[in-house]
């Protein structure tokens, strides 16, 4: 019971101390807060002269909860500037400027692998980097950067390559211009310039590529409106070089990085410190977001890429071997052909077994898991779920009675299974 009512009365100190905040007040700090740190002096001093006027006509009394104190300036801030934020809470916030990252928070990173959720490789030897953030290091190394050169060795023989940043909130300029590094030429000018008050910051490549440059290796970025701040200048960059392929919706529209400023009483503000220059467009994407190159639902991104990335590859390739790969593999993500009687081809194959299942045909052998067979053309299916295209035909005789059935691979390995065989 004694410890219930020191909680009960610690929430009401903490209570009673928020309610002590006289809104006007802190809109005061949070406006000179602006004034003093917002990359634009002279936009900063005109919305921290508004938000003080709005203040003195009683604006913002009302608000006398600090969440919606908070939120209300919020939502009066962000048209101005995206990354704009106020936020409340009854722990006091960290001191502004740069810090070492806890122990705690050094371990959460660890957790979630410096922001690399997976690398998969699709059939048609398509990378995908499935990434939820831009994790930070300094100096060329660290264990974020251990864990961008194992993903990007993952990917160096991949045909092409796709980044996943549909729901990637940004993150360190430090990684976005390492892994932009992997596909430009050394020296390269694409590269945005922070502007601010002070020196100008770049997003220059912290190190060389470990994997080396790839730079003839096709690279889609698929976007959302979720993709914001780093995530969109690594998209941004590698679009206005014209590395890149944007894929998906248009992103978040947050182009200007800064830092919170804690102003007392539990409120901090998020400033914008700077603004980045591309040097090729000689502007950002603050308020537009990253446009799409190819815009489509963003469900239906990866989809697209794929399409997009085996079709480029069918174009390009000098090779017979890779252009059938990428052909098979882009066949069969295309629609299905016709088929009058999927009934006709079910039957025992030698150790395989085709049956029809739920409207689609399906072969199986032994104890694996069947696998469905899709109709690409007269008599022929690629196999699903494979790691490699796989095409399957079968054979008619003179009458049109299915004999057999024939496995091939896009490497040309062919095997028959003769039917009831």
């Amino acid at each position: 019971m004694r410890k219930m009512l020191g909680a009960v009365a610690l929430a009401c100190l903490l209570a009673g101390t928020a309610q002590a905040a006289e809104p006007r007040d802190v809109v005061g700090r949070i406006a000179d807060q602006i004034a003093d740190r917002y990359f634009d002096a002279a936009k900063g001093a005109k919305l921290a002269a508004e938000l003080k006027a709005e203040a003195a006509k009683g604006d913002y009394d009302r608000y006398a909860a600090p969440l919606d104190l908070a939120q209300a300036l919020t939502v009066r801030l962000k048209p101005q500037d995206s990354h704009f934020q106020v936020v409340w809470s009854a722990s006091p916030p960290p001191p502004p400027g740069p810090r070492r990252p806890s122990a705690d928070e050094a371990e959460a990173e660890r957790r979630q692998n410096y922001g690399f959720r997976g690398v998969e490789r699709l059939p048609g030897n398509i990378a995908v980097v499935n990434m939820g953030y831009f994790a930070h290091f300094e100096g060329g190394e660290g264990p974020a950067k251990d864990a961008a050169d194992a993903v990007m060795a993952l990917t160096a023989n991949a045909d092409a390559v796709v980044f996943d940043l549909r729901d990637n909130g940004g993150g360190s300029p430090a990684m976005v211009g390492y892994l932009v590094g992997h596909f430009v030429p050394e020296g390269a000018d694409v590269y945005n310039t922070f502007k601010s008050r002070g020196p100008d910051r770049y997003e220059r490549p912290p190190a060389p590529p470990k994997t080396g440059r790839r730079l003839e290796q096709p690279v889609f970025v698929l976007v959302s409106g979720r993709t914001a701040s780093a995530a969109e200048s690594f998209s941004y960059t590698l679009q206005s070089a014209k590395r890149a392929t944007i894929v998906g919706e248009a992103s978040a529209g947050g182009a200007n990085p800064g830092g919170m400023a804690p102003v007392g009483d539990g409120f901090a503000v998020f400033v914008s410190g700077g603004s980045p220059v591309n040097p090729i467009t000689k502007k950002n994407w603050e308020g537009s977001g990253v446009v799409p190159d190819v815009a489509v639902p963003v469900g239906q991104a990866l989809a697209k890429a794929e399409q997009l990335a085996l079709a480029k590859v069918v174009a390009t390739t000098a090779s017979p071997f890779v252009k059938t790969d990428a052909q098979w593999a882009l066949e069969a993500l295309g629609p299905a052909a016709p088929v009058k009687a999927l009934g006709d081809y079910a039957g025992a194959y030698g150790a395989r077994s085709v049956a029809v299942q739920d409207g689609r045909l399906m072969v199986a052998q032994g104890r694996r898991p069947p696998l469905a067979l899709k109709p690409v053309g007269a008599d022929v299916f690629a196999v699903e779920g494979t790691a490699i295209p796989i095409r399957v035909s079968f054979d008619r005789d003179a009458g049109g009675k299915i004999t057999g059935m024939v496995q091939t691979t896009s490497s040309g390995q062919a095997t028959r299974f003769a039917r009831g065989s």
